[in-house]
């Protein structure tokens, strides 16, 4: 089967963590994946060759110019190109007292705006005959916000406020516009494998959320299945407490769901 008869999924950061476990249910899934990387080339291309059909695309999601580009090349080439999942994203401390300027810039840049900007571009290029999808990966901060990480969590949040904007303004009736937040799913900053084993049971089930399950929700959002603007929670059921610091911080003072 070519990848012209398959539908064409592009997933940014789609080589490692979170965006490696999309890329791998979607292609497995029968898709066609565009793996975008940054710097990441020889984990994109390992990704690829595992895939049934698969390619990869570098570009520097810092520069919205370059990934308007991105997303215009594969939208003149791609017959079903019809899902794009922004799931690259920067994670970098800065304290809600001291916004850290330069992280601030590459947050909201490479979190927020280029997101933002692809996904008006794929909507505006891209042909789909069942209609397209933009999946964006939030936070479950969104719903939970707590004062650590703070120039990433505000880079969330306005991601998030394009979900009903472009659901309700930039999409022709086929189209779907979604959120999907996910909880804490990997270790992350300096995080220890021992350290998310504590950390990442402080939500309402005291479980894992596997990456696994992120995958397979961004798979369902892709059938279109729920209305546009709609966001899917994955994170069981941290977004439904009151966490007054991120969870990595929790389980080292010993706090308890």
């Amino acid at each position: 089967m070519s990848e012209f008869s398959r539908p064409t999924v592009l997933v940014t950061g789609g080589a490692k963590r979170l965006g490696g476990f999309i890329s791998r249910a979607f292609g497995m899934a029968g898709w066609h994946v565009v793996i975008h990387f940054h710097t990441s080339a020889k984990a994109a291309e390992k990704m690829a060759s595992s895939l049934p059909s698969a390619e990869t695309f570098q570009c520097d999601l810092a520069n919205e110019t370059s990934a308007t580009e991105m997303i215009e090349s594969l939208a003149a080439r791609l017959p079903d190109f019809r899902v794009l999942v922004n799931c690259a994203s920067l994670f970098e401390f800065d304290s809600v007292t001291a916004l850290d300027p330069e992280a601030n810039r590459r947050a909201m840049a490479v979190n927020a705006r280029t997101p933002a900007c692809m996904a008006q571009a794929f909507l505006a290029k891209a042909k789909a005959p069942d209609g397209r999808r933009v999946i964006q990966v939030t936070d479950q901060k969104v719903a939970n916000p707590n004062p650590d990480f703070f120039s990433y969590t505000m880079s969330k949040h306005a991601l998030a406020a394009t979900v009903p904007m472009l659901a309700m303004g930039a999409q022709q009736p086929k189209d779907r516009v979604y959120g999907l937040a996910p909880g804490a799913i990997l270790a992350s900053h300096d995080q220890d494998e021992a350290e998310t084993e504590v950390s990442h049971r402080l939500n309402l089930l005291v479980r894992k959320t596997a990456p696994e399950e992120v995958a397979e929700a961004a798979l369902f959002l892709a059938s279109g299945t729920l209305a546009s603007g709609q966001t899917l929670f994955v994170d069981s059921g941290q977004h439904l407490l009151s966490q007054p610091r991120d969870v990595i911080y929790l389980a080292r003072e010993g706090a308890t769901a």
